[in-house]
């Protein structure tokens, strides 16, 4: 397992993509995104620190002490309490107004959310990650960011009945043919694969603005289907798909 201590050291590679860069008041022509391959799931991380990390114990151990610790973790922050887990801390928040100090808690005008603070160990082990870039990425279209506006968590979180603002390229919902839309997608089994409620506030290439849909606690990916090319006279004869690679927790 890798250890942070003082020697400067290169510890990790990130290999990366650059993107043209299409964010509001952010200098530079690219942008750059990790090319992961896939989110790790507790099994195969406990995998690794089996056979990589010297773990000596149970793997069947360890992973349902992995999966008691989360659940364990997820009450205690369902009762107000912050988690700090020594490379990133997790909190509860609320979002919404109220109008006068008498006004009750309403779950639908004030989403609970949940944000994640990076702690020092974390941002020391970044200090010893090498980004290794390989060129320029596909840019038929991307989502380069998406904002949940209710809690302005960026790339984390989606609140149901809030909006939504996807930033990036080519991204306009355009074309006759009725997949084209925006949508939330469920990344468990069964797969749910839910649009966007109502009509969009925002479509045009750079930004799409709607509201999230009823969705059910857990994790969450997005998706832009589309038959735009970037000319306004020219379709694609089918929809093409544009994921954001991470996932989004929905509470």
């Amino acid at each position: 397992m890798a250890v942070i201590n003082n020697i400067d050291e290169v510890l990790h590679r990130i290999r990366a993509k650059l993107y043209p860069n299409y964010l509001h008041g952010i200098p530079g022509a690219f942008i750059a995104r990790a090319d992961d391959e896939a989110s790790l799931s507790i099994e195969e991380v406990c995998a690794a620190l089996k056979n990589r990390g010297g773990f000596t114990g149970s793997y069947e151990d360890l992973i349902e002490h992995v999966r008691q610790f989360l659940g364990e973790a997820a009450y205690q922050l369902g009762d107000g309490f912050s988690v700090n887990l020594k490379y990133f801390s997790v909190h509860p928040r609320i979002g919404g107004t109220w109008e006068s100090a008498i006004e009750k808690f309403d779950p639908a005008k004030h989403k609970i959310g949940f944000g994640f603070r990076t702690l020092k160990p974390l941002r020391d082990l970044a200090e010893r990650v090498e980004v290794l870039i390989e060129g320029v990425a596909d840019t038929g279209g991307f989502i380069a960011e998406v904002t949940d506006v209710t809690t302005e968590a960026v790339n984390e979180s989606l609140t149901p009945g809030g909006m939504f603002s996807i930033a990036g390229h080519k991204l306009k919902i355009a074309g006759s043919d009725p997949a084209c839309g925006v949508y939330f997608v469920s990344a468990g089994a069964p797969v749910q694969r839910i649009p966007a409620a109502g009509p969009l506030g925002e479509n045009s290439a750079s930004r799409l603005i709607g509201i999230i849909p009823a969705l059910t606690s857990g994790q969450w990916k997005i998706e832009a289907l589309t038959q735009f090319t970037g000319s306004g006279s020219t379709l694609l004869k089918s929809p093409r798909t544009i994921a954001w690679a991470g996932e989004f927790t929905v509470p």
